[in-house]
């Protein structure tokens, strides 16, 4: 069975909750998405690292309305920190995911209205098989040999434990495997690491 290429697609299919038969995104889900597509074009080799921002080496499309979109913004304002990016922009980047999802028919958009006003939406998995395929990859990666572990499947551990994603890594999985996931998060690049911290921050504003 055939899984969406993109970490953005993955991460947003793993947040699919069993439970609740629909995808559960909460305020850092948008985080989580940019860091994603940030990493996906990192992997890809359109940006790279520039002392800690963002500098793109190709303008190359890929093909992909999400990751294309976010290439051309980094190409039209320049280099700027990790964090400036993964903190714009990222609930139309949440939309966009769910809307390249729904047309691949990864999932089905059910829109709801409980209320005169307001209309809201449920994101079903059309196939919950795909996600089981996902949560086995990170699995994988958590308890087999770290050298057969892939870049993209590095990140996409580094990335889900970074934003808490609980519906793949509860807090007792990543605390029994802490030392290894924050050796896939550093080889998946310097997102992982800048959403952390923007999620940190986030955290502490609405606190305070």
């Amino acid at each position: 069975m055939n899984v969406p290429g993109s970490l953005t697609a993955q991460l947003y299919l793993l947040a699919y909750d069993p439970r609740k038969e629909r995808v559960v995104t909460n305020y850092r889900i948008p985080y989580l998405l940019r860091a994603a597509a940030l990493t996906d074009l990192l992997l890809m080799g359109r940006i790279a690292d520039d002392d800690g921002k963002v500098r793109v080496v190709s303008k190359d499309r890929l093909g992909d309305p999400v990751l294309d979109g976010l290439l051309r913004q980094l190409a039209e304002t320049g280099p700027k920190p990790w964090r400036h990016w993964i903190g714009k922009d990222g609930r139309a980047t949440v939309r966009a995911v769910r809307d390249e999802l729904e047309a691949g028919r990864w999932v089905k958009v059910e829109l709801r209205q409980p209320f005169l006003i307001f209309n809201r939406s449920a994101v079903r998995v059309r196939d919950t098989r795909v996600v089981k395929r996902l949560a086995a990859r990170v699995a994988d990666a958590l308890t087999g040999p770290v050298s057969r572990v892939g870049d993209r499947a590095a990140a996409l551990v580094g990335l889900a434990a970074a934003a808490d994603l609980g519906t793949v890594l509860p807090r007792a999985k990543r605390r029994e495997h802490k030392r290894r996931i924050d050796q896939l998060a550093e080889r998946g690049g310097p997102a992982a690491a800048a959403l952390r911290k923007v999620i940190q921050q986030a955290r502490g504003a609405s606190s305070g």
